[in-house]
């Protein structure tokens, strides 16, 4: 009777031990995910405020959100919609207001969540004095299905 109580605890152990493992390691590929999806985010921005860009940098961009996306910056205005801020950007690149001068944007920081990430930024502009980082700016990406459900910005 020891012996099968031994193999059955034995048994047990494994399986929480090896259940474990396999929840950590979803967990890190589900971090890794979020940081990608943030990634790809910033270097279409980029593209997208080069002299350059096209609707279809900004098409590609929108494609990272879902169909009820937020974007909330009170400082700039509030709430917006997925179309309103979509027409934003269209307004801005047909009006020349994507120029190029924004040459990179640095990730100095971010927090990896359950469903969220944030990041801590800076744009880097170019000037006649040649290339100048910005202050640092706080925004907070929410997630669901994949896909970027709601951005609010801290700055």
């Amino acid at each position: 009777m020891k012996t099968h109580l031994k193999i059955l605890v034995s048994t047990t152990l494994l399986f929480l031990a090896t259940s474990q493992i396999i929840a950590q390691e979803a967990s890190k590929a589900h971090k890794d995910s979020l940081e990608t999806v943030v990634k790809e985010y910033y270097d279409l921005n980029l593209k997208i405020f080069q002299a350059n860009s096209t609707i279809k940098d900004i098409d590609s961009t929108f494609e990272l959100f879902t169909d009820d996306f937020t974007y909330v910056h009170p400082k700039y205005g509030g709430t917006y919609t997925k179309e309103d801020l979509y027409n934003g950007y269209v307004r801005n690149q047909k009006n020349g207001g994507y120029d190029g001068k924004v040459a990179d944007i640095k990730i100095e920081n971010k927090i990896i969540g359950l469903n969220a990430v944030v990041v801590e930024k800076r744009f880097v502009k170019k000037e006649d004095s040649g290339m100048k980082d910005g202050k640092l700016e706080m925004t907070l990406f929410e997630f669901r299905d994949g896909k970027i459900s709601r951005i609010f910005e801290y700055w």
